[in-house]
């Protein structure tokens, strides 16, 4: 096979033992990724001359072994692309590969009998499950904007070889396994591959093996995705999905497309900021608190009242974010006005420096729906400036935590980040935004954010982050950091981070940030709560000296990889 040496290289690269650092330097390319299997795979396509989407795409498909809490085919995500002028014209590119609702969803699917929402349709059953899109997506990425110097296969071969012959379970992976034993214990197909025969979860030092997986994944190498969505593999998803009692079809596999859309952009201080469009809200978001914080010399603040005025910035984006966003198909945002810098102005000028403004009176007629914070984000730069910035996600931790039978694939519980209740008043009389109610083939609303910041038409900054709703704050504060606080990516990356999302009215803060920053905010009238970071923020900036890659502390095994 062509693609022979490649897999005995990409191979042997992924299972050297991983040693994760916080920060590396590289003149010719980086892959930073929350797993040193996956990192090492990506850089070892850089090395061999792919580009930066070639190496994402390998990435990708590994961490759907290496990272099976989060990385996926069965779940889906955004990758955002700038290819650099150097190549073929700088253009940036945003692909949209989130999981869609089944054909059959209803807005009243994950209520109960009386009407309320039930967490437990949403969340714990396979009525969660969204038609997977990481496949297509990673496969469109590869079709229009990789460098054609290596196949799907090749890409594909050290995540097949890694799914087949087994690694050793260490790091993240042992920490997470554990605590979703018992989500995994419930279903006979999920139980073989990451229980050990007496029910515990497999340990540090036991070896994960995957052939079922194996077996998709060459099945996609050698036939590209329509052998994903459409024949066996498609049949087999779809008869566990409804055999759980989901009501996903075939019909809606062979009917999946990735969405190739704009990038949403915006200026902050000199630098362009390239990011995902709706579904998403990432880059919507983003931009409207950075448009608002740009009224401020943050650089030459205390750390309470810069984190003041951020958190100002948070409550009113987000409250924007539950009124009008959802999918670009069906809801059409103000998306110009949220973005604008007079739109901006206007909340900046309601803003008291010295007080905090209770959400209810910004907006007091919709809730947020929990997302899921079990994502991964991985960054990647080549010898040619090309940047991919890719944030993908299985919803929960492992998602629903059901593997079809037969084919190896872990699946989402996606679909409870729609708004479950729209429109109907809950028990303290607030409703949800109709925005993001459940629907056929919908996308449900996302705050996923791959970024990639340029300054002069090269990019500065490549980052994103899992945790949910916090996802959008983390990417915010890794700008500020960098831009107004001249960080270095390591310190940019391990500062301690903060979020609001409007609805609860609450700061949530990271454990590490000093007491008399938080007494500072709690006297402005902010409700502070510490939290443990649910974030990981892997970044790449572009310095004089080089590529600077800065895997997040948060994560055991992350690894910045360059070369």
């Amino acid at each position: 096979m062509p693609h022979l040496a490649f897999w005995l290289l990409a191979t042997i690269f992924a299972l050297s033992p991983p040693s994760a650092y916080a920060e590396g330097a590289a003149r010719h390319g980086m892959v930073v990724a929350q797993e040193a299997r996956a990192a090492r795979i990506g850089l070892a396509v850089l090395e061999r001359g792919g580009n930066a989407v070639d190496a994402a795409v390998a990435t990708g498909f590994a961490m759907a072994v290496t990272y099976p809490r989060a990385g996926n085919i069965g779940g889906g995500g955004y990758m955002v692309i700038r290819l650099n002028e150097r190549q073929r014209g700088a253009q940036s590119i945003a692909i949209d590969y989130r999981e869609t609702a089944p054909a059959a969803a209803t807005r009243e699917m994950f209520l109960d009998e009386k009407g309320n929402a039930d967490p437990r349709r949403s969340r714990d059953s396979a009525l969660a499950i969204g038609v997977p899109g990481t496949v297509a997506g990673l496969a469109l990425a590869h079709r229009r904007f990789g460098s054609g110097r290596l196949s799907l296969a090749e890409l594909m071969a050290p995540a097949i070889a890694l799914a087949r012959g087994g690694f050793t379970v260490e790091d993240d992976i042992a920490d997470s396994l554990p605590r979703a034993r018992a989500r995994l214990a419930r279903w006979p197909s999920s139980a073989k591959i990451f229980l050990r025969p007496n029910g515990d979860a497999l340990a540090p030092g036991d070896t994960l093996v995957q052939r079922d997986l194996a077996d998709t994944l060459e099945a996609i190498a050698l036939h590209g995705p329509r052998a994903f969505y459409e024949g066996p593999i498609a049949e087999n998803l779809a008869a566990a999905v409804q055999a759980a009692g989901g009501i996903m079809t075939a019909d809606d596999l062979k009917n999946y497309r990735a969405h190739l859309r704009r990038p949403v952009r915006g200026r902050y201080r000199g630098h362009e900021i390239i990011s995902m469009p709706p579904s998403s809200s990432g880059g919507v978001v983003l931009i409207e608190m950075l448009n608002i914080l740009e009224g401020y010399k943050l650089g030459t603040l205390d750390d309470a009242a810069r984190l003041h005025l951020m958190i100002e910035a948070m409550r009113r984006a987000y409250a924007d974010r539950a009124a009008y966003l959802g999918d670009p198909a069906v809801v059409s945002a103000p998306l110009t006005r949220l973005m604008s810098k007079r739109y901006a102005a206007q909340l900046r000028a309601g803003i008291d420096p010295a007080r905090a403004t209770p959400s209810s009176e910004i907006r007091d007629d919709v809730v947020l729906p929990r997302e899921g914070e079990n994502t991964t984000h991985f960054s990647v730069i080549d010898r040619h400036g090309n940047a991919v910035a890719n944030t993908y996600t299985l919803n929960f931790s492992y998602g629903v935590g059901l593997v079809a039978e037969g084919t190896g694939v872990l699946l989402n519980n996606e679909l409870d980040d729609f708004a479950a209740r729209p429109a109907t008043p809950n028990a303290y009389g607030l409703i949800g935004g109709d925005a993001n109610a459940p629907g056929p083939n919908k996308r449900p609303l996302s705050s996923m954010t791959p970024t990639i910041v340029t300054k002069n038409g090269q990019p500065v900054i490549v980052t994103g982050s899992p945790g949910g709703s916090r996802i959008i704050t983390a990417v915010l504060q890794i700008v500020v950091n960098v831009i107004d606080r001249n960080m270095s990516a390591a310190d940019a990356v391990a500062a301690p981070r903060i979020h609001h999302q409007w609805s609860p009215d609450r700061v949530l803060v990271e454990p590490a940030l000093p007491n008399d920053v938080v007494a500072g905010l709690e006297g402005r009238g902010h409700k502070v709560e510490r939290r443990p970071p649910g974030t990981s923020a892997n970044t790449i900036l572009v310095t004089p000296r080089g590529y600077v890659g800065a895997a997040d502390p948060r994560t055991r095994g992350a690894l910045a990889a360059g070369y």
